[in-house]
């Protein structure tokens, strides 16, 4: 297939297009490059530009007679979304429907969407499955469930055939070490703990007072190349036209801030200098995943199974890369 991949200079977006080219497909890549790299994307037919851009898109999903599309163009810090909203709503919602728009205008009938384990927000029922409630806690993920019901809608009025995949923690890096986690600035935990470990710098530790057996936030790890694997399949599925589905991807085991930090300590022979720090504002206190239903309609279980393993294809890209991509 020809895919639209929105996003694909992003750290999952880039992992995911090239687990697609190397299973054949034709990955053509949207992303304003405003937080990815295009370094990251080396190869590909890339874009730059807005994927909220009716025009653009357009010409884009016409010229390259886009199949389907993936989409993961989003803002996604859950801290800021409680403090701009706006941002939000428009960047991760009101882009996302004229993106909708184009792809129903043209005729393209596959989409999936990198949803979020946001949209459940504080759970009332652990390990987390699809018929849990969605009550989010952040506009971060207000806005990905208000496109996935978007979503619905339009596949009962146009057609549309969807997989919204809801993410639990990404990390881990490509295992030749290419390809890895590099935000600026960097607010998730497992880079920021692996640049303590380069650095001696303290890592911050936002919230040391939660009901959890350390008193830190836990949260499922699911490995970057596991989540593009579920990409390819959720595309797999889509090729029986019909129908829209949500699926959970995660680990189905959590760890706590702490027990990352010291899992981070065995893989990497060093010291991590540890900073408490106040909660952040829409952070629950605990999310972990049942990824049943993926394992059972998709074929897919991860292939990183323990948080160590994870963590050391990401050590790998953090001494190879200690700056990241230099943007």
């Amino acid at each position: 297939m020809r895919l639209l991949v929105t996003g694909g200079a992003g750290y999952i977006g880039a992992v995911v297009a090239r687990r697609l080219r190397d299973s054949g497909h034709h990955a053509v890549i949207v992303d304003d490059l405003s937080t990815g790299h295009r370094e990251t994307v080396e190869g590909f037919d890339l874009t730059v530009g807005d994927f909220g851009d009716r025009r653009l898109m357009a010409e884009v999903v016409a010229a390259r007679k886009i199949d389907g599309v993936v989409h993961l163009a989003a803002s996604a810090l859950v801290g800021e979304s409680v403090l701009n909203p706006a941002r939000y709503y428009r960047n991760n919602l009101e882009r996302s429907l004229a993106l909708l728009d184009v792809v129903r205008e043209r005729g393209v009938a596959r989409l999936v969407f990198s949803s979020s384990a946001a949209v459940y927000g504080e759970p009332v029922a652990i390990p987390i499955d699809e018929a849990h409630p969605t009550r989010p806690s952040n506009p971060y993920g207000e806005t990905k469930l208000a496109f996935e019901t978007a979503l619905r809608w339009y596949q009962a009025a146009h057609g549309l055939s969807f997989v919204a995949l809801r993410y639990f923690n990404a990390a881990g890096a490509t295992g030749d070490g290419e390809l890895g986690e590099a935000h600026d600035p960097e607010t998730h935990l497992v880079p920021n703990v692996l640049r303590a470990a380069l650095t001696s710098e303290a890592v911050s530790v936002f919230g040391t007072d939660y009901a959890t057996p350390d008193g830190t936030a836990v949260r499922d790890y699911i490995h970057v190349e596991d989540l593009a694997e579920a990409h390819l399949r959720a595309l797999e599925r889509l090729e029986t036209p019909g129908g829209g589905t949500v699926f959970n991807l995660g680990n189905g085991a959590g760890f706590s801030v702490m027990q990352v930090i010291e899992a981070a300590r065995r893989v990497t022979g060093r010291p991590i200098p540890v900073r408490k720090a106040p909660r952040r504002a829409g952070d629950p206190e605990t999310l972990v995943a049942s990824s049943d239903r993926a394992r059972r309609d998709l074929g897919w279980s991860p292939r990183y199974h323990d948080l160590e393993s994870i963590l050391e294809t990401a050590w790998r890209f953090a001494r190879a890369r200690p700056d990241g991509y230099g943007s």
